[in-house]
């Protein structure tokens, strides 16, 4: 058996320099170390810096409680009032938002000041959105679909600025520009997925159009994870949606000759090595 490894699978930069802030914050800082939801998504990250004493605040209730200590902004960033709040409480602020997800906050904000309607392309539940949305102002709307842009009355927006969520799929993303730039005269489109984001699916997919069964690890609740699998799935019938290699039947693979693997973002390497030396060895 050919197994085939995604070169860009695994941390991102974004990620990577989130939950190496959190390390860091545990090895240098006295006092409680909270993390405002999740620092990524990956439970075996989450529950390994819980091991070592650092504290997920799941919910704005649970961050109203603290008084004291270091709040670390997780990588897929929060609201402007989130840093208003931990502000007026004089709680320690440790920004570890990834850096392409702030110049998106940046670009809202400033495109806000100047006048223009906020169109944000992306999942209206997900953090990183929902972070995003709370630096556009009061004129804003979130779409992920060709439905939610139909119900915006286009006819009292002058001036438009599209973005997009990091992680988004990029095809769907120029088919929904495409449907915004004929309900309005003055769109300015700014692509903010990521570099990263581009190059890991377009690998994914090169891949999964090649092998026999193609392996995707990550968190279920991981974004850009859930979209690698959405592309591999229709490239290749013989998908697996993985967390950990215990989620992984081998038996399914035994008439396989080729397997892909990739794996989001936020997917630890040694979780992607166990599975990639396990499928190597068995076959």
């Amino acid at each position: 058996m050919e197994v085939i490894k995604a070169k860009t699978a695994g941390f991102c930069f974004g990620v990577k320099r989130a939950v190496d802030t959190v390390y860091e914050q545990v090895s240098t800082c006295d006092g409680l170390i909270y993390t405002y939801g999740p620092i990524i998504h990956n439970e075996e990250v989450v529950k390994d810096l819980e091991s070592k004493g650092v504290i997920v605040l799941r919910t704005e209730e649970a961050l109203d409680e603290i008084t004291k200590g270091t709040v670390v902004i997780r990588s897929h960033g929060v609201e402007k009032r989130i840093y208003d709040k931990l502000e007026k409480k004089g709680i320690r602020i440790v920004d570890a938002t990834c850096p392409f997800v702030k110049k998106i906050h940046n670009i809202v904000r400033k495109e806000s000041a100047d006048g223009k309607y906020i169109l944000i392309i992306g999942n209206p539940e997900h953090p990183e959105v929902i972070g995003i949305r709370g630096w556009a102002g009061t004129e804003a709307a979130v779409v992920q679909t060709a439905d939610d842009i139909n119900k915006i009355d286009f006819c009292k927006k002058e001036k438009i600025c599209v973005v997009s969520q990091t992680t988004f799929n990029y095809n769907k993303f120029k088919d929904l520009v495409e449907i915004i730039k004929k309900k309005s005269y003055d769109v300015s489109v700014l692509n903010t997925i990521c570099n990263a984001t581009k190059e890991r699916q377009t690998e994914a997919q090169s891949i999964a159009e090649s092998v026999d069964a193609m392996i995707v690890i990550g968190d279920k609740h991981s974004s850009n994870t859930q979209k690698l699998f959405e592309i591999c799935r229709k490239a290749c019938n013989n998908t697996y949606y993985i967390q950990t290699l215990d989620d992984l039947d081998l038996n399914q693979l035994g008439s396989v000759e080729t397997v892909g693997i990739t794996a989001g973002a936020s997917t630890p390497n040694n979780i992607i090595e166990e599975v990639q030396n396990n499928v190597r060895i068995i076959f």
